[in-house]
């Protein structure tokens, strides 16, 4: 008798092998059997015309206060993610003193856009130095596997004070310091260490996150703590990631190609196509190749799985929320009421004739363009064609952009959302995505959950990466489907050395999604409040998720959680012969 017997689906093993139908037995957590199983489960799971796949692993999110509040860990447990790496980008909760907790809300508000005064209300401090951290982490339950890195932002301000959050050099002494604290954050188990270069990124202060220009000495002596212990993923977004000009535009992987070959171990950089030079990431990829390929580096560029985007909507952010008459009249009104007052002729004339009354820092990069906002449909579209941006509705109605956009955002309840791609888009076409896809050594990531929470949400880029690449994509080729459940199952989990997961294979972790694939389909954003402290955020659910396990046990059925919270804190191990998904 297995505990769960998922029976007669198909399975696709995240291995990229063909899909099979078959049956997945599970006992005491481990999958026992895949084939054919003639013994019966004490809970048995029908999976007939669905797909049987791993669970998804996230490398790439910003859960750090989150997971001290939230044991569902949402939107990311709604597509099929059962384990989650978090302490991206430089930015994390750990190593702090207590007069410097604050300074590092005030961080992650900034570069990740998540509330303060939610973080302020929702984290129960209990921590000090990052091995405590992890301990607290590891004494809450959840309905999934968290892993977190060590960030370089916390470790700079613990050692450096105001030295360091304001990006002075680092002595030889400062680096000791540092580097002793990461040694013992990677024994305490941290699965790598995080560091940001991109000056797009800004804490509220609007600095830019300590880190930002750390030298050579400060990054190898670092890095080299992952090589001297032989684990560890060094992670980072590098300078011009974001589009920000560069006099040399492959600077970061110059130095990152040399610190992987010598310290062994591997680093997964950010990569997007930006607007500014939109072929610039085809010669990084390939950059990365070859250094894998002749100098013994480990370079594995993370690319998201679509456009970068915010989702612009009167609850998160649009073209007038900086105009004088909008801030001072109506900002603070209740959605409904603000629709109302927005429809006036007078108010609608006032707000149209006016300039931005503050500046966006990142403008320059993002310029206003209606040519890249398009109206989302009840279908959530993430490659839209050029003729259905707001540039051309107004085109072929002979009106004005700024007024069609006005009136779309006012339309209805004015609950309308709109897709405005940021990077990732420069050709209106997923083209280069696609291609990015397809590079061995590319890794999909960079979905930013539990961050950006008025503006982005990319949390539920798995359930986009099944339904458009491997079943609706009609603008160019797809992919298979064994294809893309890899990439977001086996390839994710072994770059992290996370070897236990990410396989329908026996002795794995039995992490589980059972997915009416013919069904599965994203709901439209939404804005709600649900955060401490009444914080809002944009989330997005999905249909068709069957059945989520998390260790053999039943996490979600139909969307729904069962009130099981199986989720532990993973710990890296010592991993000598490296990680090469």
């Amino acid at each position: 008798m297995y505990d769960v017997v998922v029976r007669s689906g198909t399975v696709v093993d995240g291995t990229g092998d063909a899909a099979r139908t078959g049956d997945v037995a599970i006992s005491d957590g481990r999958i026992v059997a895949v084939g054919r199983v003639s013994g019966r489960g004490r809970r048995e799971i029908d999976a007939d015309g669905c797909i049987v796949t791993p669970g998804f692993v996230d490398i790439h999110t910003h859960f750090d206060g989150q997971v001290t509040w939230d044991p569902l860990l949402t939107p990311s447990c709604w597509h099929g993610v059962t384990t989650v790496v978090m302490g991206n980008c430089g930015v994390g909760f750990a190593p702090v003193t207590e007069p410097n907790r604050e300074w590092l809300i005030g961080l992650m508000e900034g570069v990740e856009d998540i509330p303060g005064a939610s973080l302020s209300e929702g984290i129960r401090w209990a921590w000090e130095s990052f091995p405590e951290y992890l301990e607290a982490v590891a004494g809450l339950s959840r309905v999934m596997d968290v892993g977190a890195q060590v960030p370089h932002g916390a470790v700079r301000a613990y050692v450096m004070g105001e030295r360091g959050a304001a990006n002075e050099p680092a002595t030889p002494e400062d680096i000791a310091a540092m580097t002793a604290i990461v040694r013992e954050a990677m024994h305490a188990g941290a699965l790598g260490f995080s560091t940001s270069r991109t000056t797009t990124h800004l804490a509220i202060s609007g600095e830019p996150v300590p880190g930002t220009f750390a030298a050579e000495d400060e990054l190898f002596a670092l890095g080299g703590v992952l090589g001297e212990l032989g684990t560890g993923v060094f992670q980072l977004v590098p300078a011009g990631a974001g589009g920000e000009p560069m006099e040399d535009q492959f600077r970061e992987v110059k130095w990152m190609r040399r610190l992987s070959a010598q310290v062994g171990r591997p680093i997964t950089f950010g990569l997007f196509q930006n607007d500014h030079e939109p072929h610039l990431w085809r010669e990084i990829v390939d950059m990365a190749r070859r250094a894998n390929e002749t100098e013994g580096a480990q370079l594995y560029p993370q690319i998201a799985g679509r456009p970068f985007s915010v989702i612009v909507g009167l609850e998160s952010t649009h073209p007038f929320k900086r105009r004088p008459t909008y801030q001072e009249q109506l900002a603070h009104l209740p959605l409904a009421e603000r629709v109302a007052r927005m429809r006036d002729p007078e108010i609608r004339r006032r707000i149209l004739a006016e300039s931005p009354a503050t500046v966006n820092p990142r403008a320059h990069l993002f310029p206003e363009d209606y040519e890249k906002y398009f109206p989302f449909g009840r279908q959530p579209d993430y490659e839209p064609g050029r003729e259905d941006s707001v540039a051309a509705i107004a085109a072929r109605a002979g009106r004005d952009c700024e007024e069609v956009m006005y009136d779309l955002l006012v339309a209805g309840d004015g609950t309308q959302t709109f897709l405005r791609p940021l990077l990732g888009y420069s050709e209106f076409s997923l083209d280069p995505i696609h291609q990015m896809l397809r590079e061995p050594h590319c890794v999909v990531g960079l979905s930013d959950a539990g961050a950006h929470c008025r503006l982005i949400c990319d949390a539920s880029t798995p359930t986009s990466q099944l339904t458009h690449w491997a079943r609706d994509r009609s603008r160019g080729e797809r992919l298979g489907l064994e294809f893309v459940v890899h990439k977001q199952t086996w390839q994710t989990a072994a770059l992290y050395g996370l070897r236990d997961r990410g396989l329908l294979r026996p002795g794995f972790k039995a992490d589980v999604n059972v997915i009416d694939f013919d069904n599965l389909a994203l709901r439209p954003p939404q804005f709600v409040h649900d955060l401490p402290a009444g914080g809002g955020r944009l989330i997005q659910r999905a249909d068709g998720y069957r059945a989520t396990l998390v260790s053999g046990e039943v996490t979600f059925v139909d969307g729904e959680h069962t009130g099981a919270r199986p989720g532990r804190l993973v710990r890296g191990a010592r991993d000598t012969a490296g990680a090469r998904p």
